[in-house]
């Protein structure tokens, strides 16, 4: 048999853990920078962070840019994908 794959559980694994949500949250209203993350997410670590920034860059969620200026720095910003998830995230937080 095949499996049927529902698109909001897909969505749901792309966005669930610890920090990805808080991540998203803070991408709505500008581009972060990891150790910005480091300083606002609190109890946050390095890897997690580095892993969670990773997996939603790979599900398409987040965009990763580097500025040439110095010091040289990297930005992530919420993608085409990621600015549709942010209406569904601020329902949920409603609920």
């Amino acid at each position: 048999m095949k499996e049927i794959k529902c698109p909001a559980e897909e969505l749901l694994k792309s966005i669930a853990g610890k920090w990805k949500p808080m991540i998203l949250r803070l991408a709505i209203d500008a581009p972060v920078r990891f150790n910005a993350l480091l300083r606002q997410l609190e109890g946050s670590n390095k890897q997690a962070i580095a892993t969670a920034l990773k997996e939603l860059e790979a599900e398409g969620i987040l965009t990763k840019q580097t500025i040439q200026l110095k010091p040289l720095h990297i930005e992530y910003s919420l993608s085409e994908k990621g600015r549709k998830i942010v209406p569904l995230l601020q329902q949920l937080e409603d609920f």
